[in-house]
C-alpha cells in the first residue's frame, strides 16, 4: 500500500510566528491511522533555508538520525549540538526546532500515536523511557533500520505496511536501549512521577469516560494540580489528554469496522452519540461519517494506484 507525503505530513513543519505552533494530522489529510512516514532530512528543511522553527506535534512520535552534516536543535527551549550520527528522539508534545548546517543528510521517521498504541502493548516501561525528548549518539543498530524504514517506505512492495510496522517497533526497541545509558537519574524518577501514573490509568479507564475528577481523585491530587502538571510535561491539559485517548479509539473503530456510529460511540461509554459527534468533530476537524468517507476514498485510490502499476 502505497502512501504520499501529503497523507501523513501536511504543514507539520511549516515556519510559523509566534505563538508556538502545535500541529495534529488527523482531520487534515486522509492518512490511515497507523501510518508511518519518513523522509530525509533536506526534503522540508531545504524549503526553510535550513530553519524550522519552534513546534509541536500532539500526536506524533519523531526520531530524526543526521547521517552527516549537522546544526543545532531546541527541545523544550534547550538548545543541543547536532553532529553526523546524532539521535534526537522528540515525543509528542514537546517543543521543538531545527536549525541545520547547508547540505546535511538524514532522515526523519514520524509515526502516529495509534501506531505507537499497537506497538506499546506488553513491553513494559519502555513507551514511558521514550517519553524523554533528547539527543543521543546512534549505534551501528539504529543507522541500519532507519535506511531500512527509508528503503522500504520509499518502496512499493507485497506486505509493505506490516514490513513498516515491525521496523518500527524495532525502531524504538533501539531507541529506548540507546537513552538507557543516556537517561539521568533524576530523568528516570521523573518519568515514573504523576503524568506517567495518570497516563497508565487513562489506558485503564478510558472507556468508561472518567473524567478530570476522576483522576484526580484515584491520583490523590486536585483536579486543578494534575491539569497543571499535565500541560508542563506534555503541553496538554489533562482533559486533552483523555480526550485524545478516546478518540484514537475512535479513529480506529472507523477506519477497521464496519460499525455505526452509534455503536461505536456506546461502545466508548457515550450515552449521546451525538454529543460523541460533536467531541469527534471538535478533534478531528471533521464528523466521524467524512472522516470514514474519507478513509474509504483513500483506500480505493491507493487500490487503483497499486493495481495501475
Amino acid at each position: 500500500m502505497a502512501y504520499s507525503i501529503q497523507y501523513l505530513y501536511i504543514s507539520n513543519m511549516e515556519s510559523r510566528p509566534a505563538p508556538i505552533q502545535s500541529y495534529s494530522l488527523f482531520g487534515e489529510s486522509t492518512h490511515l491511522p497507523d501510518v508511518l512516514h519518513c523522509e530525509t532530512i533536506a526534503a522540508r528543511s531545504v524549503l526553510h533555508d535550513w530553519e524550522l522553527t519552534p513546534h509541536r506535534h500532539s500526536r506524533l512520535h519523531q526520531v530524526l538520525l543526521v547521517q552527516s552534516g549537522g546544526g543545532t536543535t531546541s527541545l523544550d527551549g534547550a538548545t543541543k549540538p547536532l553532529t553526523a550520527g546524532s539521535l534526537v528522539n522528540v515525543p509528542p508534545g514537546h517543543v521543538h526546532a531545527f536549525r541545520f548546517t547547508q547540505g546535511t543528510s538524514g532522515w526523519v521517521a514520524t509515526m502516529a500515536d495509534e501506531l505507537l498504541d499497537a506497538i506499546f502493548v506488553q513491553v513494559g516501561d519502555v513507551r514511558s523511557d521514550l517519553g524523554r525528548a533528547c539527543v543521543i549518539q546512534a549505534d551501528a543498530s539504529i543507522h541500519l533500520v532507519m535506511q531500512q524504514i527509508w528503503q522500504e517506505f520509499s518502496g512499493r512492495s507485497k506486505a509493505r505496511a506490516l514490513v513498516l510496522r515491525g521496523l518500527s517497533a524495532t525502531l524504538l526497541g533501539w531507541v529506548a536501549r540507546a537513552m538507557e545509558d543516556d537517561a539521568p537519574t533524576q530523568t528516570r524518577l521523573r518519568e515514573s512521577n504523576l503524568v506517567q501514573r495518570f497516563k497508565t490509568l487513562i489506558e485503564e479507564h478510558y472507556l468508561q469516560q472518567w473524567r478530570v475528577a476522576d483522576y484526580a481523585t484515584a491520583l490523590s491530587v486536585s483536579p486543578t494540580h494534575l491539569s497543571r502538571v499535565s500541560r508542563a510535561a506534555t503541553g496538554e491539559s489533562a482533559l486533552r489528554l483523555i480526550e485524545a485517548r478516546s478518540m484514537r479509539e475512535a479513529r480506529r473503530n472507523l477506519a477497521y469496522t464496519n460499525l455505526s456510529i452509534a455503536t461505536i460511540a456506546y461502545a466508548m461509554g457515550y450515552a449521546d452519540p451525538a454529543y460523541f459527534t460533536r467531541v469527534f468533530t471538535r478533534d478531528a476537524g471533521i464528523s466521524p461519517r467524512a472522516f470514514r468517507a474519507q478513509l474509504s476514498k483513500q483506500l480505493q485510490q491507493e487500490a487503483s494506484s497499486t493495481s495501475d502499476g
